[in-house]
């Protein structure tokens, strides 16, 4: 049939608008594919970016590696201020140990110089007893005229300035040993006096009174507290502002075995305080105004450090957001958990704890400095962690050379095994504890406590003082003389020939993976294999618009392109 002109005019704008509907659909996927292409290639590129070294960053894209620049210029500034404070630290702790020993031989009669045990010294008659009280309360009342210290009186708890002596006994019986026959109440009485430096001045008063004297088959302890204080002028040497200190002294003479063998023990407990009238002329007030200054700027650079990984965590977990996403959408699978935790830099958490660390120690330094706070001891551990953590965090950039990566990857590979490994070990560790602490306790003075015992075990599995621990045994049971060969034999062939020997061979075995794996290549994960289809810098602008290109962003040159994936 012979369609009229008038009809193919009218039929023919209809063919070119189904046309034109028929390459819309086309036109959209071209232009979802290429936005898609984009989006994985700016992804690629941001990962790869992350993985960098610093050097390689710079290289890429000429961004500073402030981090690199802030921790090697904290390394100096960190080790430089614990140096300083470690020597200020050592000048406190010697002056609380000298002044200890010198009250001993102060106080204590017929001090040797060198303590009986876990006590100072002891007396066996009842004769030695009295003397030895009196004594301690004589050297008290004579302390300004002989002492070469610089100590004076202080007051104690109930703000008051002399001795305070107690004494502990039962509350009533009789013994006799010769016939076995005892009748005790076991119900302890504290009975308690206060003598002042009016009524030292009357010895004869006080030596006479009926509490000195001691019914020795009911008396548990006599204890005698008081409190001195004192000025350390040595730091004044070191152009350092003097502290002050209050000693809380207590000696203990301890009666309660029974045994005939008093044990005398002594105890001080030093306190720093503020100093109430310091008048020093000199450059002392310039080197505080220095040392503050210095930590101050210490605390500057460490919040720099914190805010800047702070920020890169940040960034890295964003970026894992954007990587979880896209590989879900595109591959319909989840990203295994070691790609996950890939992305979060466990140096950059180290670093964070070790400012925190270092802001806080550094806080307390400057308080410890004006004379605010006097806890040395929280100062020293804050800033000693945090100078260990500080070198520790250099390990990681020596990890961007391949020669000194094999310790952090064998130290990576072997940790789980090494944990778990600990953990069987650890049960026949414990049972050898307590075995020896029940058994061998009596008998040796290595065995006394369970963390004497532990302390023992660990020093015979290194192999040091093994005839030492051999030969002390005491021989008064063979019993118990044997058993001990059998449990030091025993212990130490099966830590020392067995299980030390699998500790090692389980890191060798690592380190021998991770050298093979250097040498025939890592396996890949489904991170490396994404950042590892990237294409080369002139392929990608070859084939991409300047649209894509404009989006991305991308500065790296084509000789950039070798940069190798950095965990």
């Amino acid at each position: 049939m012979i369609m009229p002109h008038g009809a193919e005019a009218l039929d023919l704008p209809v063919w070119n608008r189904a046309s034109d509907l028929s390459l819309g659909p086309r036109r959209r996927s071209a232009m979802a594919h290429l936005d898609s292409e984009v989006k994985e290639e700016c992804l690629r590129e941001d990962l790869k970016f992350y993985f960098m070294s610093p050097c390689e960053k710079y290289r890429a894209r000429h961004q500073i590696p402030w981090k690199l620049g802030l921790q090697i210029l904290k390394i100096v500034m960190v080790t430089t201020q614990l140096v300083r404070f470690g020597l200020s630290n050592q000048l406190v702790v010697a002056f609380k140990e000298e002044n200890t020993v010198a009250f001993k031989y102060l106080f204590l009669k017929g001090y040797s110089g060198v303590d009986e045990d876990n006590y100072s010294c002891s007396v066996y008659t009842q004769e030695d007893a009295y003397e030895s009280i009196f004594y301690v309360i004589n050297q008290y009342h004579r302390l300004k005229n002989i002492s070469l210290g610089t100590v004076g009186y202080g007051e104690n708890e109930e703000n008051k300035i002399g001795l305070k002596v107690c004494k502990q006994y039962y509350k009533k019986g009789t013994m006799f040993p010769a016939n076995e026959t005892l009748n005790i109440d076991s119900d302890i009485e504290t009975d308690c006096t206060h003598l002042d430096l009016q009524a030292l001045a009357s010895p004869r008063d006080w030596k006479n009174t009926s509490f000195f004297r001691l019914e020795f088959y009911r008396l548990l302890q006599v204890e005698i507290s008081f409190h001195l204080k004192g000025i350390d002028l040595q730091t004044i040497l070191s152009r350092e502002l003097p502290d002050c200190y209050i000693f809380q002294n207590t000696i203990i003479f301890d009666n309660k075995a029974h045994s005939g063998k008093i044990k005398i023990y002594f105890d001080s407990d030093a306190h720093i305080e503020e100093c109430k009238e310091l008048n020093i002329s000199g450059s002392v007030q310039k080197n505080t105004q220095y040392v503050l200054v210095f930590d101050a700027f210490v605390i500057v650079i460490c919040s720099a450090s914190l805010i800047l990984c702070t920020r890169s965590i940040v960034l890295a977990l964003s970026l894992r957001k954007r990587f979880l996403s896209f590989f879900l959408e595109k591959y319909k699978r989840r990203v295994c958990d070691a790609d996950q935790w890939e992305f979060i830099n466990g140096w950059y958490v180290l670093v964070i704890i070790s400012d925190l660390m270092t802001i806080i120690g550094s806080i307390l330094k400057m308080e410890i400095k004006v004379k605010n706070l006097t806890n040395y001891d929280l100062c020293s551990i804050l800033l000693g962690t945090s100078t260990l953590l500080v070198w520790v965090g250099v390990i990681r950039y020596l990890g961007y050379f391949q020669k000194y990566n094999v310790l952090i990857l064998t130290m990576q590979a072997s940790l789980p095994k090494v944990l778990r490994f600990c953990a069987c070990a650890g049960m026949i560790y414990l049972g050898y504890t307590f075995c020896g602490w029940i058994v061998l306790g009596p008998y040796h003075n290595k065995f006394v406590a369970l963390n004497t015992v532990s302390e023992c075990l660990f020093s015979l599995v290194n192999g040091d003082d093994m005839f030492a621990t051999f030969a002390q045994i005491q021989q008064k049971s063979i019993m118990v003389w044997v058993f001990s060969r059998l449990y030091l034999y025993s212990f130490i062939s099966l830590f020392i020939y067995m299980i030390l020997s699998l500790f090692i061979a389980l890191i060798t075995d690592s380190y021998d993976t991770i050298k093979k794996y250097q040498q025939n290549g890592f396996p890949e994960t489904d991170l490396q294999e994404f950042l590892k289809g990237c294409s080369s810098r002139e392929e990608y602008q070859a084939e991409s618009s300047a649209f894509l290109s404009c989006i991305c962003c991308l500065k790296r040159k084509g000789s950039d392109d070798h940069l190798i994936l950095t965990n």
